[in-house]
């Protein structure tokens, strides 16, 4: 009798602790699954993550190949135009200085900085350079008419552009004008055919300065999903 009762006690000991080990396992099962789930968040953030970074690279990329279609617009406007070159023609976004204050993207001088307030932004919107605040810069500048370059595309994929052209030259007027300093490239002069593979540092006629003055040509693309490129050529003629 004393047998049955011990044997009776094991039974019910081996009962309750099956019993706290199935609660246990539940309650290992239900972290695991938590990680899991966790896990499979981050992994699908992480791929969209990444495939919006390079669908944003790819539409960047697009708009600044348009954007060659833009600086041959300009360069054909230059060409087109050369009485016109001493003065400004702001409506076709012309400027005949420098412009050393311009401030392309409006983020190239921070508040910061000595010019902030005397810094030229250009109006590439068409609304009177909202984007920056008032007293932040001194100059508006006009740019050139927007130029559609994907007329074939849906409006949601169209690319647009304007371009800013500024001559590198001190001040406005002719620049082979007394004073009006105007970077030019240099060419070998007529007398260094007869100097192939010689080298004197007295010959001071080596090279020449050509006629026409740099051309700085600034284009803004905007593009799918309102991707903006800036691109910069420096031509003469």
């Amino acid at each position: 009798m004393h047998q049955n009762a011990s044997s009776m006690t094991g039974a019910a000991g081996c009962a309750s602790l099956a019993r706290a080990q199935r609660g246990s396992a539940l309650l290992f099962s239900l972290m695991a699954l938590v990680v899991l789930m966790i896990g499979a968040v981050a992994l699908v953030r992480s791929v969209s993550t990444g495939s919006l970074v390079i669908g944003n690279l790819g539409f960047k990329q697009d708009a600044t190949v348009s954007a060659d279609r833009a600086t041959r617009t300009a360069i054909a406007w230059l060409s087109a135009n050369p009485s016109s070159l001493s003065a400004n023609v702001e409506a076709s976004g012309y400027y005949a200085t420098n412009l050393d204050g311009l401030d392309i993207t409006g983020n190239q001088v921070s508040s910061t900085d000595t010019g902030y307030a005397t810094r030229a932004l250009v109006n590439w919107d068409g609304d009177g350079c909202a984007y920056a605040s008032s007293g932040t810069y001194s100059t508006c500048l006009a740019a050139s008419g927007a130029i559609t370059l994907d007329s074939t595309d849906s409006s949601d994929s169209k690319s647009t552009a304007r371009y800013i052209i500024t001559r590198l030259c001190l001040t406005p007027g002719d620049y082979n004008a007394s004073g009006n300093t105007c970077p030019r490239p240099l060419t070998s002069s007529s007398s260094s055919a007869n100097k192939r593979g010689a080298l004197s540092y007295a010959d001071y006629a080596r090279f020449v300065g050509t006629t026409g003055p740099y051309y700085r040509i600034i284009v803004r693309v905007t593009g799918a999903r309102n991707a903006v490129s800036f691109t910069e050529s420096i031509v003469h003629f």
